[in-house]
């Protein structure tokens, strides 16, 4: 446990060069995020000429706004190409340096950044060499790939890497014959290894090193590329494909890596999940085996290479499905971007049954995405399962598939058109040059889930949950519950349930099946600046989807939202087994009672489906020293139980006594979950919870984020069996059916909070940590939630147990004291005489004069444009003559309306929107603001009424 933390507490930068900084104060370079412009121009049939790629730098030109450059134009946030490997071209060029190379096919070739000066240079390519040898390969020698650097701006010439061109084959004294697959193999691994020895900050970067394809990227605008690299602009450069991208790095800071192309894939969009993709990546690592790699699959650890952007841990997984060979390049990309199958009744059985079996190896990449990808042979396009970035293609009558993040990249005549349209939400566009056809998307995965009876694996091998309550052995959940009065139940107290949960949070969802609405938000103190103890929960923020990455409406779109999860040890990656569908199906992560107990019997009723319960308390006698030493144990006990073959942990806090303090649930669960991550056993069980602190849908979100599995809230299920029983609530129906109503709500406002970060998938969020924390310690953030923004610290290890031991007093008093019986009013969510302190808390010996009561009006957000000029004006000058705030709206306003009128008037606007920092944005506009507000989205939710995490 000491070593992890201490991992997790170093500030590296491993960035390429160390172009990025570290993080500090508000920046963090793991919030970097592209938003981009792609394409691709292909010769159906596989012909080479230089024409395609002489069109693709049409196509990128005319993506120049999607693109971005510096306060400089000559300072791009980057751009490039990849194209098919031109081999007449380098055979000439290969002469000139008296290299003489084999075959099409039996070399490779790529673009390698080093270090710029001399000796650097030296070292590196001697590195690169001497690694290539051990592994059977080797470098024919090195080009200095020509560029036009006087056309480069100050910030990218100052990063300005020496490009170079290794040529390597298979060592011919180690390999008698010439083998492709092992040829790939070797390259992928020579990569790697190299990669890991030479480092990114060292400024080391491969750009590609393939004998299909190869990539010319760099920091650029895209009217640079060509430009620059002075190879494109030689006519004897043929290909079949040319693949571009325009890179805009979204209030992030640009380098020579980030540029796109990657090695395999073009991306447009963002990862929202990117997070937890990364750990159960990490994690999968311990269950990693190969017989197509053996004992060199250790060389390719971490797969994810650490300093990379979303868009390139994205590409660093799809490398490593398509070259283990078991999987294609199209059937990679259906497995990390799958289309929307969980609700769609339309789907044929076979394509969801493969999808089903591809989700018991994989989580969904999830967010807004156009990926565009090659590996030679293939050249496509696939879209995420909502659809939230655009993608246009033509097919023309010489053969010719074009495809673009929009229509207008290359005028074509009409006549020339045999076929347009857009991409759908899910569906991939797939061009297969060697057989030069245009692959039909429902041909494609139809004859990908044809490969094996997927459906019959999944029936044999996956246990549904409801299968495994009726198997289990009779337990009645209401008979269970004690018969302590609630008013009078001590753990209430000990877990901080007040009567205005009760009321206004938990009766709502009981009695109608949907969770409570509020607003006007929430004017308490932070949870670091209370004086009250807090649960840990209250620590943290749900972060929501901005600007280019619109939420989704989780009622409307319902068919692209899940909840099924499917949880167990995971199986190797590297393979195609039935055995991988060996996994419990969830189709929703908060259990009943009965559900939990039937979980926790598996022992007598699934010889093969072993659990295990943890016990997340410890005896009060430890005192709050107590509590990390608890952690400790609770992991020790979860490692000790995966050695003993255990399926499922059951992380459970019903130990709480008079005697025993219970641990957090999410100190537990996140701290157990990362502890796994780091010990790459993560992938080899599953993580139940079962907790008397949830019960808000927050509650089980943040659970759900930092790794739980599954959530049983039991004391909140007791709650409202006892509410029942005492006849507190306003429903005829039994306490069964109140149950699932409470489950029903918090699953569907899992649901709405996924979706405000655009989040489709409960497999995608989990894990993912979409929070931050206010007021937590890094000691805190470090131990269970690496990876998570602190930017106010504060509140550590002992100030949690002291919070707990306050509570946990509050339940058992250890001596006598006077207090009012019952459940305590918090006053959260209704103020409240002596509760805690509010902004607005009312005080009726303060009545406000209207002059300052006015003072509070604002007008609507209206862009000059939505609106006239003299409607937009008028309301300004309305506003200001009262003394209250018109608002811009997001479109920037005429520096002259701050200038007052002869009469007094002022045009200006108080309050300035913000929608992106290109859109009518300026240093004054922000200094001219009384108030500035940050879009988050666009447009509205209809229903919701604006409600925000």
């Amino acid at each position: 446990m000491e070593s992890f933390m201490n991992k997790n507490n170093i500030e590296s930068n491993s960035s390429w060069a160390g172009a990025l900084p570290v993080a500090q104060g508000l920046y963090n370079p793991e919030n970097e995020k592209d938003s981009c412009g792609v394409g691709f121009i292909a010769n159906i049939k596989g012909e080479h000429s230089h024409r395609i790629l002489k069109d693709a730098s049409n196509i990128l030109c005319n993506m120049t706004h999607r693109g971005a450059t510096s306060a400089d134009p000559r300072d791009g946030d980057g751009a490039g190409v990849m194209t098919g490997m031109p081999h007449s071209f380098f055979v000439e060029e290969a002469g000139r340096l008296n290299i003489k190379l084999p075959a099409q096919g039996e070399y490779a070739v790529g673009n390698v950044f080093l270090r710029p000066d001399e000796p650097h240079v030296y070292e590196q390519k001697s590195t690169f060499e001497s690694i290539a040898q051990q592994n059977g390969l080797k470098v024919l020698g090195w080009r200095s790939v020509p560029v036009d650097n006087s056309i480069l701006g100050p910030s990218s010439k100052s990063k300005e890497p020496s490009i170079q061109q290794p040529f390597v084959i298979l060592d011919p004294s180690v390999h008698a014959t010439f083998d492709n697959k092992r040829f790939q193999r070797q390259l992928y691994i020579l990569r790697k290894e190299a990669t890991h020895a030479i480092t990114l900050k060292n400024w080391f970067y491969i750009c590609s090193l393939s004998n299909q394809n190869i990539v010319y990227k760099g920091q650029l605008s895209p009217v640079q590329v060509y430009d620059y690299f002075y190879d494109l602009q030689n006519h004897k450069y043929l290909t079949h494909f040319a693949l571009v991208h325009s890179r805009f790095s979204t209030n992030t800071f640009p380098s020579w890596d980030r540029a796109q192309p990657m090695r395999w894939a073009a991306h447009n969009g963002e990862i929202n999940t990117l997070r937890g993709n990364k750990n159960w990546m990490r994690a999968r690592e311990g269950v990693m085996s190969s017989d197509y790699f053996g004992s060199d699959i250790q060389k390719l650890f971490p797969i994810i290479e650490d300093g990379g952007s979303d868009s390139s841990a994205f590409d660093n997984v799809l490398e490593l499905l398509v070259v283990n060979g078991v999987l294609s390049l199209p059937e990679a990309i259906m497995m990390m971007l799958p289309e929307a199958w969980q609700s769609n009744d339309n789907m044929e059985p076979e394509k969801k049954a493969w999808y089903e079996w591809a989700a018991c190896l994989m989580e969904p990449y999830d967010g807004p995405a156009l990926m565009t990808f090659s590996d030679g042979r293939y050249c496509g396009a696939s879209l995420d399962r909502n659809g939230l970035r655009p993608c246009r293609f033509y097919k023309t009558t010489d053969g010719l598939m074009i495809c673009a993040s929009e229509v207008g990249t290359m005028n074509i005549a009409p006549e020339r058109i045999l076929e347009k349209g857009r991409l759908q939400p899910g569906k991939m566009l797939l061009v297969d040059t060697l057989e030069g056809r245009v692959v039909d998307d429902r041909e494609l995965k139809l004859s990908i889930a044809a490969r094996h009876n997927f459906r019959q694996w999944v029936d044999e091998q996956m246990l549904s949950l409801e299968d495994a309550v009726a198997n289990a052995p009779k337990f009645d959940a209401v008979a269970s519950v004690d018969d302590v009065p609630l008013t009078q139940d001590p753990r209430l107290s000990a877990f901080k349930f007040t009567i205005e949960q009760l009321n206004l949070l938990l009766m709502p969802m009981t009695t109608d099946g949907k969770e409570a609405l509020g607003s006007m938000g929430n004017d308490a103190p932070l949870a670091c600046l209370a004086t009250e103890p807090q649960i840990i929960y209250d620590y943290f923020r749900q972060l929501f989807a901005q600007v280019t990455n619109p939420p989704i409406d989780p009622i409307r779109e319902e068919i692209v939202m899940s909840l099924e999860c499917y949880v167990g040890p995971e199986g190797n990656l590297l393979e195609i087994d039935q055995s991988q569908c060996h996994k419990l199906k969830l189709t929703t992560p908060i259990l009943s009672l009965t559900e939990m107990e039937a979980i926790k019997n598996f022992d007598i009723t699934r010889a093969d489906w072993k659990t295990r319960v943890i016990d997340i308390t410890f005896p009060k006698s430890e005192g709050p020293a107590g509590y990390v030493p608890c952690l400790e144990r609770v992991c020790d006990e979860v490692s000790a139980a995966i050695q003993d073959g255990v399926k499922i942990v059951v992380l459970s806090d019903r130990g709480v006594s008079a005697e025993r303090v219970a641990l957090s649930a999410l100190i537990a669960t996140g701290g157990v979950h990362h502890y796994l991550v780091n010990e790459k056993k993560r992938s080899r069980v599953a993580i139940g919870v079962e907790t008397a602190e949830a019960r808000e849908v927050h509650h089980a979100c943040v659970l759900i984020g930092y790794g739980a599995d599954m959530i049983c809230p039991y004391l909140a299920q007791e709650a409202i069996v006892k509410l029942h029983r005492e006849n507190s609530l306003r429903s005829e129906h039994g306490p069964e059916k109140l149950i699932k109503n409470f489950i029903k709500a918090t699953s569907n406002g899992i649901l709405k909070v996924m979706s405000k970060m655009g989040i489709s998938t409960l497999q995608s969020y989990k894990g993912a940590q979409i929070f931050e924390a206010l007021g937590l310690d890094e000691p805190v953030i470090a131990r269970s939630f690496a990876g998570t923004a602190s930017r106010i610290k504060g509140v550590g290890f002992e100030l949690l147990a002291l919070d707990a031991f306050a509570l946990h007093e509050r339940a058992w008093p250890s001596r006598d004291t006077v207090a009012i019986e019952g459940i305590p009013e918090s006053g959260d969510y209704h103020w409240r005489n002596g509760a805690i302190p509010h902004i607005n808390d009312p005080d009726v010996d303060e009545v406000e004069p209207w002059t300052a009561i006015c003072k509070r009006f604002c007008t609507g957000a209206m862009s000059y444009g939505s609106i006239s000029m003299e409607a937009h004006s008028t309301l300004s000058i309305a506003m200001n003559r009262i003394g209250g705030k018109s608002n811009s709206g997001e479109g920037g306003e005429d520096p002259e309306r701050s200038n007052p009128r002869e009469n007094g008037d002022s045009l200006r606007s108080a309050i300035k929107q913000i929608a992106s920092g290109r859109f009518g944005v300026t240093s004054y506009y922000l200094s001219d603001a009384e108030e500035i507000q940050i879009k988050m989205a666009q447009g509205a939710k209809p229903g919701e009424g604006g409600e925000l995490p």
